[in-house]
């Protein structure tokens, strides 16, 4: 059998054909196709306005800069953060504080974020990592911004909250491995003017190397189209392999409450052994698995309990599994074998 891979683009023959369509038109650069897109996600996550720029780290510095903060000023963190966050940060001139997680969704919570703030911190970056969402967050319990990033969780729902709906200023990242994936960039999207203004202040610095380019934008706005197609295929492979892992006795990652609605980014879990144990049982048949939080800006403080007490169990056995719509049948089949004999 043929290694299963970890990540495959939801790219579809057909869909190239919109791409194709603007390098016929010889207008591949930030244009008409680059602002419907924009206004494409503003709509589908109930935002405003904002930018669609050429890389993930440009959205990141675009969001930060437009909170205006001090030189030196600290932003709080979760420790399962990217550890781009580190480098942005520290390039931008500000100070990075970490938070522990909730235990039930993975997310800062409320008490941390309450917490970081009387301790001085000026802003928050709200990282929902593998699909979460924070239930335990409210942004109103605070006094300074917050910065969303839904690159990982954008599609995923609980009752009424639904990524994108927490943040002050919102981050989704649409490289490669991403939801929607447009190749490469990002987006930063706010409703509130100022925020808005400022935003748009910062990519007019850059101009005209900074915007999304069209031909990325077109790739973009097809996977918008499939979106709503792509997410419930994501969530019926959550559903069965979930299921499947119950057999094993192995606790999910994050929320497990059946009414979340998973956007299905991958299949984490908590290894009952080593995680090393769970990645060499599943290459036995051909299935690759990862470490989950190996490139998190916690990694190194995965055993410091008295610090960080609900992020060190994720972050020393968290492991994910492949889920991605273009799972053929027999590798769904020898997914679910594998996680319904995992060793304990």
């Amino acid at each position: 059998m043929a290694l299963v891979r970890f990540y495959k683009p939801t790219l579809r023959r057909r869909d190239m054909d919109a791409v194709l369509q603007t390098m016929v038109d010889e207008k591949i650069g930030p244009g008409e196709r680059r602002k419907q897109f924009l206004k494409l996600m503003a709509e589908y996550l109930g935002l405003k306005d904002g930018i669609a720029v050429r890389s993930y780290t440009d959205a990141l510095k675009a969001a930060i800069t437009a909170l205006c903060l001090e030189s030196g000023d600290s932003i709080a963190v979760s420790v399962l953060s990217p550890e781009i966050y580190r480098t942005v940060i520290n390039d931008l001139g500000y100070k990075m504080v970490l938070l522990d997680i909730s235990s039930e969704d993975g997310c800062i919570s409320s008490s941390e974020a309450i917490k970081a703030e009387g301790e001085g911190a000026k802003a928050i970056i709200l990282h929902e990592p593998l699909s979460q969402l924070p239930v335990n967050f409210r942004e109103g319990a605070l006094n300074i911004p917050v910065i969303e990033d839904i690159t990982q969780s954008i599609g995923s729902e609980y009752g009424k909250l639904k990524a994108g709906m927490t943040g002050s200023i919102v981050v989704c990242a649409l490289e490669e491995e991403s939801l929607i994936s447009t190749g490469g960039g990002a987006v930063v999207l706010a409703k509130k003017s100022e925020y808005i203004e400022q935003i748009k202040k910062f990519a007019r610095r850059y101009d005209p190397y900074f915007e999304l380019a069209d031909m990325n934008a077109a790739l973009g706005i097809v996977q918008l189209v499939n979106c709503e197609e792509n997410l419930k295929k994501r969530r019926e492979l959550f559903n069965m392999f979930s299921q499947a892992a119950m057999k094993s006795d192995v606790k999910q990652f994050g929320m497990r409450n059946l009414d979340f609605l998973s956007s299905g980014y991958n299949f984490p879990l908590i290894a009952n052994s080593r995680p090393d144990d769970v990645i060499t049982f599943a290459a036995k048949y051909s299935i690759s698995v990862k470490r989950s939080f190996t490139q998190t800006v916690g990694i190194a403080f995965q055993d410091k309990f008295d610090l960080y007490p609900n992020a060190v169990i994720p972050l020393s056995r968290g492991v994910s599994f492949p889920l991605y719509p273009f799972l053929q049948p027999k590798e769904t089949e020898t997914i679910i074998k594998v996680l319904s004999h995992l060793p304990q």
